[in-house]
């Protein structure tokens, strides 16, 4: 008599459809703390849903989008057991990157891949995107989180995320507003933010041998609560700003660099100059420079440097700019300015030497 074997299922392949279910309930009422007045429907739906109808206020509506994720700064969150913070880096990523045309954040949907689905573990991840998205004024309207056994480890994640946004035709910011003689206003950043964490990990780990519970002297805590500090979210300030000032552009500090990314919004003809000696990055790059033995311009191409975004107003608008940052908490400085472009500059550069 043959023996009874035992057919395949989803469940024994590695994907379990009721922790996943779970998740999804554990989560539902983080995602209720974002919801805006014009977001129809709830969490469990194929697609979620914005009436678009609250766009009428607007003359000529422009959609603005964007998509990004977190990098290799997952794998830190991963090895520390912390989940609930991921999340804001993931909004940041996008809704800045959203706000620096003037627009302001409407929606946004996730995307977590994971190689186990532990319901907690997802709900956490998304218990920060959606305190991210308070934080940016956005709804979450609706994500999908994926099993993918043998592709990843029980423990490994990744995150993403696409977001929209609106801005009014005339008020669309960009390099067309910039002028000579603007003001180059800096704001700073909580840290590393969520670039470079390849060239951080490689640094700190395989060169320097460091360990996420080592805790340093310069930086008052260990390592590991350094590198896991969430990005900051710049977008209601930004806006707050378009409210108070007249913002010609802003740029978001992210992977290249300063320069690269100021450089992205300065028009051709005109140059910017951002004097190092305005302000101290923190002790975090620092470390990684001298830890890695990394070259300064190494560094400055790599990293935020402590600076997550910047804004192009006009000289006569400065001290109003500096105002409404400083009433909302962000710290902030006048970095630089806007010259004619010579004959061997290009959009934008770093000139003299850190403040000690």
């Amino acid at each position: 008599m043959s023996e009874k074997t035992t057919g395949a299922s989803y469940a024994s392949a590695g994907v379990d459809i009721e922790a996943g279910d779970r998740a999804v309930e554990l989560m539902k009422e983080w995602v209720k703390k974002t919801q805006r007045p014009e977001v129809l429907g709830g969490l469990g739906g194929f697609a979620g849903l914005f009436d678009a109808s609250a766009l009428k206020r607007y003359e000529r509506p422009l959609l603005a989008s964007a998509t990004d994720g977190v990098g290799t700064k997952v794998d830190i969150a991963r090895q520390m057991g912390v989940y609930d913070t991921i999340g804001h880096d993931l909004v940041a990523m996008v809704m800045d990157d959203i706000v620096v045309c003037g627009a302001e954040p409407l929606f946004m949907t996730d995307y977590i891949c994971v190689g186990k689905v532990h319901p907690e573990r997802v709900a956490a991840i998304v218990k920060g995107i959606a305190e991210g998205c308070v934080l940016a004024g956005c709804a979450l309207v609706g994500g999908e989180t994926a099993e993918h056994p043998g592709l990843l480890g029980p423990d490994d994640f990744d995150v993403a995320g696409a977001g929209t946004g609106v801005v009014e035709y005339d008020r669309l910011l960009g390099a067309d507003r910039i002028r000579t003689g603007d003001a180059v206003i800096a704001m700073a950043s909580s840290g590393l933010h969520s670039n470079g964490y390849s060239l951080v990990r490689h640094v700190v780990f395989d060169r320097a041998g460091m360990t996420l519970d080592q805790q340093v002297e310069e930086l008052g805590r260990t390592l590991g609560e350094e590198l896991l500090e969430p990005t900051k979210i710049y977008s209601l300030d930004c806006l707050a700003l378009t409210r108070t000032t007249d913002v010609h552009a802003f740029s978001h500090i992210t992977g290249g660099g300063l320069a690269a990314n100021l450089a992205r919004v300065i028009p051709d003809g005109l140059h910017a100059v951002v004097d190092r000696s305005t302000w101290t990055p923190g002790a975090i790059f620092d470390l990684v420079g001298r830890a890695g033995q990394v070259e300064r311009l190494e560094l400055e191409k790599t990293l935020n440097m402590g600076v997550g975004m910047m804004a192009v107003v006009p000289a006569d608008s400065v001290d109003a700019a500096l105002t409404t940052l400083a009433d909302r908490g962000v710290d902030a400085w006048v970095a630089g300015e806007i010259t004619e472009r010579g004959e061997h500059t290009t959009g934008a550069e770093l000139v003299g030497d850190y403040a000690v």
